[in-house]
């Protein structure tokens, strides 16, 4: 639950000029609703990666019995990578020749273009044969879909990076993206995070009676949108389990903030704090057997760890007057950084969990809330308000060094959030008047939007890693 000395959005954002404008690419895949989150890439790198993704060849991959559709992986592949900003993916439509496979690469085609890099692959049904032995990397599911690619050097003229899968029909999606975050890895020498999931409220007919507020996660492209749970009334800081099998939030459905924790498959709900006062910010510890939360149930709001197994509840902060609020957990478990006005203002603070020693991080700028660890624990980004000013932006600060740097040219920006290798955050704004999502980039040199059709959207969790395809190879 947001404190009274949270500022409520009242100013319309002026339209953003757009760089470029990129719907969504590909089909969903078998079970997926109809998405409702559209990117818009606005900004990216000046000198990108050149980059081809040749549709992939094989068999056409036939319809089985139900509603069963199929992905243009190499849509979706390059996709990705355009959405990265760090690369440019050539059109199919300016390529000279579409090879599938190994021997069908003519480097020359891809000089003449002046790409960096090129992948290939191909997708078929397995024949039963097929089907008897395990594929060479990867995950197989009996009667599924296999997938093949390859990325070459174009100016080494060699290969650099290959992978293969056999999957359920269902699984294509994921395939797509793990190829995403390969090639990215391969080219960059990070880790890519395309295949995370993302949360998000979705609030349709937003200040009227009629009002609906519905948890949603998605892909991180906005794609196989699923509502977890719909209520009248408000949803509050969804934040994921770090084996992203559960998901915590905040409800109104009592009609009094509630801390509640769900199983993101089976829907299964458990409410773990609804004591007297407020139940916010709640946050796993990062081995999920704990929630971080602020509770004033001993009057002010304090941070409160809850055990999820014991069910004990221990107190944390001490700040009789103050709010201490939106608490998060350091890497290692062994420190929470969390927002309060102890000082007059809001601003930053850590608490060593084994010392008890306190300490506060943010000095510059009137306004510091809501802050977001980098994975290294040496960076933060939160809503920043800058001495004298009115307009709320998110910022970057490096801990060791105090430099501070703004990410974010919109003026109502809040709940940022963290892609789990770093490099990009997402964050709640608005455009127009209605409530959008955007993602930055760390060093604020790629930027897109992700507005939705249907209602405001706001409060985004980016997930953890995901291994739907198991371990990586």
């Amino acid at each position: 639950m947001k404190p009274a000395w949270r500022r409520a959005p009242a100013a319309r954002l002026a339209a953003a000029r757009l760089a470029a404008a990129v719907g969504l690419l590909g089909m969903a895949v078998a079970g997926a609703t109809a998405h409702g989150l559209e990117i818009v890439i606005t900004q990216g790198w000046d000198s990108p990666t050149r980059i081809a993704v040749v549709p992939f060849g094989g068999p056409p991959l036939r319809d089985r019995p139900g509603p069963v559709a199929t992905i243009e992986i190499a849509d979706v592949v390059a996709f990705d990578l355009q959405r990265s900003g760090q690369f440019d993916a050539l059109p199919s439509s300016d390529m000279l020749s579409l090879p599938t496979m190994p021997e069908e690469v003519l480097f020359r085609d891809w000089r003449i273009l002046d790409m960096d890099y090129v992948v290939i692959g191909r997708a078929w049904e397995p024949s039963a044969g097929e089907r008897e032995g395990p594929a060479p990397r990867g995950r197989t599911d009996r009667g599924g879909v296999s997938i093949v690619y390859y990325l070459y050097d174009v100016a080494a003229e060699r290969e650099i990076r290959r992978g293969q899968w056999t999957v359920r029909p269902a699984l294509v999606r994921d395939v797509a993206h793990r190829i995403s975050d390969e090639v990215y890895e391969a080219v960059t020498g990070i880790r890519g995070a395309f295949g995370t999931r993302i949360l998000y409220v979705l609030v349709e007919d937003a200040g009227t009676p009629q009002a609906t507020y519905s948890l949603i996660v998605a892909d991180a492209d906005g794609e196989r949108e699923r509502t977890l749970y719909r209520s009248s009334e408000p949803i509050l800081s969804p934040s994921w389990a770090p084996g992203l099998d559960r998901v915590a939030y905040v409800s109104f459905e009592t009609g009094r903030s509630t801390i509640v924790v769900q199983d993101v498959d089976s829907g299964q709900r458990r409410r773990v704090a609804e004591y007297r006062g407020i139940n916010g910010a709640p946050v796993f510890s990062p081995t999920g057997d704990s929630l971080a939360m602020s509770l004033s149930r001993d009057g002010n709001p304090e941070i409160y760890v809850k055990d999820l197994v014991s069910g004990d509840l221990r107190r944390i902060t001490r700040s009789p007057g103050a709010i201490d609020t939106e608490p998060v957990w350091a890497p290692d478990g062994g420190s929470l950084i969390f927002t309060s006005d102890r000082g007059g203002r809001p601003q930053i603070y850590r608490k060593d969990l084994r010392t008890a020693l306190e300490e506060r991080l943010t000095f510059e700028g009137s306004y510091n809330a809501r802050a977001r660890l980098l994975p290294d624990g040496r960076h933060l980004v939160y809503v920043h308000r800058s001495e004298g000013a009115s307009i709320y932006h998110i910022a970057w600060q490096d801990l060791e060094r105090g430099t501070v740097k703004v990410l974010t040219e919109t003026a109502l920006d809040e709940s940022p959030s963290l892609a789990p290798n770093g490099t990009m955050m997402i964050y709640a704004t608005r455009e127009r008047g209605r409530g959008i999502l955007a993602v930055v980039s760390i060093d604020g040199r790629v930027k897109y939007i992700l507005p939705s059709a249907r209602g405001d959207v706001r409060e985004p969790a980016w997930s953890p890693y995901v291994d739907a395809l198991g371990p990586r190879g």
